[in-house]
């Protein structure tokens, strides 16, 4: 039997995810769920997750610090080295951030699945 690596298993998904995030406008967020969704795969945000986690890895520029979890806050920030860089980028974009949540999430929020309608 050959085991299959995590990441490679879910290869196809994972460049999916980088995708989607890549078109997140600068100055907006959106979340794990709202990604798995506009994939077909609505209850995939954990994966969504892994994803983000792997992304620095990807060999592409995926601004991961753009997805947070569904109430906003910053719950992939110990990814970023330092783990403050999460915040740093966000504010450099005009996102404002208090204890590790995006004050005025609802207003930021970037929806793929109305964003990016046929």
């Amino acid at each position: 039997m050959t085991v299959v690596k995590h990441s490679e298993k879910n290869k196809d998904f994972f460049d999916q995810v980088y995708q989607v995030v890549r078109l997140i406008p600068k100055g907006r967020v959106t979340n794990y769920g709202a990604i798995g969704r506009y994939l077909g795969s609505a209850r995939s945000a954990r994966m969504v997750g892994w994803a983000m986690n792997g992304s620095d890895k990807s060999g592409l520029e995926v601004p991961a610090h753009r997805v947070v979890n569904r109430i906003g806050v910053l719950s992939g920030k110990n990814n970023f080295k330092p783990p403050s860089k999460m915040q740093e980028l966000l504010e450099s974009e005009g996102i404002k951030v208090e204890n590790d949540q995006i004050v005025n999430f609802k207003e930021v929020f970037w929806d793929p699945n109305e964003e990016l309608k046929l």
